[in-house]
């Protein structure tokens, strides 16, 4: 089965050559590039959030394997969504899906089902894939859409990510998809994304938790980040890294109401 691409031609171009002209725009062709066990990326139209996605994927080698995690912005289908089998397209062409990966994280943990409706209309996970499909073309993915739940859910589903990686001796890293503070005063959107930024970099996920609780930070993809942390800590992640920030107001000009986005490495 194809996923089709659902917001190609608005978030990003639907023209193979466009897309990669905008991309080749965004990215530093000549940065060292680093092996990382997570990262977290922004997930809006290209315009706005592109110069991150580049600054941050410029710097990463891409695995040929990726596990993507994306918030559930559509409300539909289980907590924990895994896309299981089939490719996703592109303009850039089709990424197929890791079926041994996402078989064994899928069986290794109860919460996560297998379903594709979660992901039919859900922009998170697409937008990063031509950034990575740009940098590595054979690339596979294991696309999972989360929802809130317990932090127990959390932990047993970063748990099931990280052990399914460990048996496959081989290099596979994981994507938090998010973007950070919405449609507030540029100001406030910095203040609040620094202090969840903050969090991340001590990669400490209950205080991103309990940060975007009690200073209302409407990041979307904080679920997405805690699942990360957790099972890049169990990989063996020891730091991260802000490699840029910026919020829409820096490429619109109106600082009135803008959204923020991270690009931050977990090594």
């Amino acid at each position: 089965m194809i996923r089709e691409a659902i917001v190609a031609g608005q978030f990003y171009p639907a023209v193979s050559h466009l897309l990669k002209k905008q991309i080749e725009s965004m990215i530093e062709k000549t940065t060292r590039k680093e092996k990382v066990i997570g990262l977290l990326s922004p997930h809006a139209g290209y315009i706005y959030s592109g110069q991150v996605a580049g600054a941050l994927f410029s710097r990463t080698q891409i695995t040929d394997t990726v596990v993507i995690l994306g918030p559930n912005h559509t409300g539909i289908g289980p907590a924990f969504s895994l896309y299981k089998d089939g490719c996703w397209r592109t303009p850039l062409g089709d990424v197929e899906i890791d079926v041994v990966v996402a078989d064994d994280i899928s069986k290794a943990c109860n919460l996560i089902k297998q379903d594709k409706s979660a992901h039919a209309y859900e922009h998170s996970i697409e937008v990063q894939l031509p950034f990575m499909q740009y940098f590595n073309s054979g690339l596979k993915i294991v696309p999972i859409v989360v929802s809130h739940a317990e932090f127990e859910a959390y932990e047993s589903v970063a748990q099931a990510i990280a052990s399914s990686i460990k048996k496959q001796k081989r290099d596979i890293m994981i994507v938090a998809s998010s973007d950070m503070s919405h449609y507030e005063p540029h100001q406030r959107v910095q203040q609040k994304d620094k202090i969840a930024i903050d969090a991340i970099l001590k990669l400490d996920e209950k205080l991103l938790l309990k940060s975007v609780q009690e200073h209302d930070i409407s990041m979307c993809g904080y679920i997405p980040a805690t699942i990360m942390l957790i099972a890049a800590k169990l990989l063996g992640a020891e730091k991260a890294r802000l490699v840029k920030y910026q919020t829409s107001g820096d490429v619109s000009g109106d600082y009135s109401a803008v959204v923020g986005y991270a690009g931050i490495m977990v090594i």
